[in-house]
């Protein structure tokens, strides 16, 4: 998974984030997780259900402009993505195959996140917006590909002020929070921050890269 990394300039909150999972496999989502594991549930069926419910959470309460309940409803299911690992770990049944899973669905999820958003604004008639929320939508995944695309090619790209952690946290919060308050500017001020850290991300990414592309070839 992308977050896996701490790269210098997201340490502090990929710690905090890090606690936070920590305590809830530890202490609250401990008794789901051996439940799943004794009624033979496997990892990879709860990555599934997870990626599926954060899309249903994301694509229908949020262009229905209840942006509050979808953040609910996807947070709900975020936390699969803290019970598959661990599930995977504590039955020895961590692989190469898990792991592709899991990140590959978790672009399925950041995507009806952000999708969400473009139909809600698109319905809403603002198309600036519309277009910001897509841009935020594209960048995500150019940032995921471009760490992917240098890893595949022996080299390593995790330098980032945006990491998909930060992205997460940063836009369900912000929406849950512009629906709940009736104050859409945070939505609309977090949506600009998001495309302007993810493109300086990806911009990090490709100078890194190609800083090590010589090396390689030389090697």
């Amino acid at each position: 998974m992308e977050n896996q990394d701490k790269p210098r300039s997201s340490v502090l909150s990929v710690s905090v984030l890090d606690r936070f999972k920590g305590f809830w496999q530890g202490v609250v989502l401990r008794p789901f997780i051996k439940l799943f594991i004794r009624l033979g549930i496997s990892p990879d069926t709860v990555t599934v259900v997870g990626t599926l419910g954060v899309c249903a959470g994301a694509l229908v309460f949020f262009p229905r402009g209840q942006l509050g309940t979808g953040v609910l409803v996807v947070t709900a299911f975020v936390f699969s993505d803290m019970i598959d690992g661990y599930m995977a770990r504590a039955s020895g049944r961590s692989s190469a195959w898990g792991a592709f899973l899991d990140s590959t669905l978790d672009r399925f999820g950041d995507a009806a996140i952000f999708g969400g958003l473009v139909l809600y604004f698109a319905r809403s008639d603002d198309t600036l917006l519309a277009a910001l929320a897509l841009y935020c939508l594209v960048m995500g995944s150019i940032t995921s590909y471009a760490r992917a695309r240098a890893e595949s090619l022996g080299m390593q790209a995790t330098v980032g002020i945006a990491e998909r952690a930060d992205r997460l946290v940063a836009i369900l919060v912000m929406t849950a929070f512009s629906d709940w308050f009736n104050l859409p500017v945070l939505l609309t001020a977090t949506l600009w921050v998001l495309a302007a850290a993810s493109t300086v991300t990806v911009v990090q990414r490709i100078v890194v890269v190609r800083r090590q592309a010589p090396r390689s070839a030389a090697a």
